[in-house]
């Protein structure tokens, strides 16, 4: 589980929760059934016009990535395209053909795979800056989904709103009935807002979040293949790996 998503969405949540029943409020005050299918499924909706279906069912897949933590270590990495820079500069690049299966990341396998078949270093660079191109527009377009539903999440709270004070206003028999109405008639714009800055937001930012982090671990994958390709010193190779790294990120692993 990625911890800080976890903790930040139950800390933002939780606080407005918890102000609201300080002042006085019960939590079933927030239950409007007709507020809240009007703000979810209509921001969905209207976020699913502007891009696709498919988005729309590749959301379990962007909630897992924002809620778990892919295991990306950076040191790790660098460590193993040195051993094999080591292997390969004592045996030759062929000799590498044997750990190609040991390696589970796809994107590593390839790039191995690409220096062993003895294509040139502007072509490995080309076909995996075309991958990367590609994984990095999928990232963007499930952070910009996410950022389309904050952005309509509020608006559709308005709408709610703007229902209820009709429905409210039309009914003005009883002078505390037609206050309860109005009062009722918020709740829509709470839920649309709250779910815009507690929910959408937040998680289309840990998305572009995560690519950055994603974007740099393929990137040393990158150098590391066109290094090995080109036959540098392992000692090198380690040397402009290690230079992605932040300096404190390296102070901390003793590089």
């Amino acid at each position: 589980m990625d911890i800080a998503t976890i903790l930040g969405l139950l800390v933002g949540i939780g606080s407005v929760l918890v102000s609201f029943m300080m002042e006085g409020g019960h939590l079933s005050a927030l239950i409007q059934i007709p507020a809240m299918v009007l703000v979810i499924f209509g921001t969905f909706g209207a976020a699913t016009v502007t891009t696709s279906i498919k988005q729309l069912i590749n959301l379990p897949n962007l909630m897992r990535v924002a809620m778990f933590e892919k295991k990306m270590d950076s040191q790790q990495l660098i460590d193993l395209l040195f051993d094999l820079s080591q292997k390969a500069r004592k045996n030759g690049l062929l000799s590498l053909e044997k750990e190609i299966d040991s390696i589970k990341e796809p994107f590593l396998r390839k790039a191995i795979q690409l220096a062993i078949d003895g294509f040139e270093t502007n072509k490995i660079r080309e076909i995996l800056e075309i991958e990367m191109a590609y994984i990095e527009e999928r990232h963007k377009a499930g952070a910009n989904f996410f950022l389309k539903l904050g952005g309509f999440s509020p608006t559709l709270g308005i709408m709610g709103t703007v229902l209820g004070l009709i429905h409210a206003l039309g009914s003005m028999e009883s002078s505390s009935n037609m206050a309860s109405a109005i009062a009722s008639a918020f709740i829509a714009t709470l839920w649309g807002v709250a779910l815009a800055n507690l929910i959408y937001l937040p998680l289309s930012d840990k998305l572009k979040y995560k690519h950055q982090d994603e974007a740099l671990y393929l990137e040393i994958i990158t150098e590391g293949a066109i290094s090995l390709a080109m036959g540098d010193n392992p000692r090198v190779i380690r040397m402009k790996l290690v230079s992605f790294l932040l300096p404190d990120k390296r102070r901390e692993e003793g590089r």
